[in-house]
């Protein structure tokens, strides 16, 4: 079986994918924003609470999805280091040859582009949650799975 190797998450790495919400730096108030893309005009914006689990080193990951459509963004709440992999787009398909890990630290948000390969959350040690925002309406467009072959990632020790 595959084992990625987890780099930490830069903006540029991650710009194929989608945008980093950095907090704010010390000093003058510098927003950070992105763009929940909607590309089904009148689908509503959805948030919900999501709880994610630590990735197992002996839980392979054997399925990607994407939203067509809408961007979706993950905002952690109660959210230590987490892990986010994602691949490039090879059609209807994600190109796994391309697929990276990313280590994202605590207190960084993710917004994913519309149309981004990408696992489910996992988090790195404990458990966790975050406020998910993703425009849908039930559906078939709102997500699509796409199984891979299985890959575990190189998690750091405890």
């Amino acid at each position: 079986m595959r084992t990625l190797p987890i780099a930490p998450i830069t903006a540029e790495a991650f710009a194929p994918y989608g945008t980093l919400l950095v907090g704010p730096a010390a000093g003058p108030r510098q927003d950070r924003a992105a763009e929940i893309e909607n590309g089904r005009p009148g689908v509503p914006l959805n948030l919900a609470l999501i709880r994610s689990e630590p990735f197992a080193a002996t839980m392979p990951l054997r399925r990607l999805e994407r939203h067509p459509r809408s961007a979706q963004a993950f905002l952690p709440l109660a959210v230590g280091d987490y892990l986010v992999v994602v691949a490039p787009d090879a059609g209807d398909r994600p190109d796994e040859a391309g697929l990276c890990a990313f280590r994202v630290p605590a207190g960084t948000g993710i917004v994913y582009r519309s149309g981004a390969w990408h696992a489910h959350m996992t988090t790195l040690a404990a458990p966790g949650t975050f406020a998910m925002l993703v425009h849908e309406d039930g559906g078939p467009e709102d997500c699509v799975f796409a199984p891979i072959e299985p890959v575990s990632v190189d998690l750091p020790e405890a």
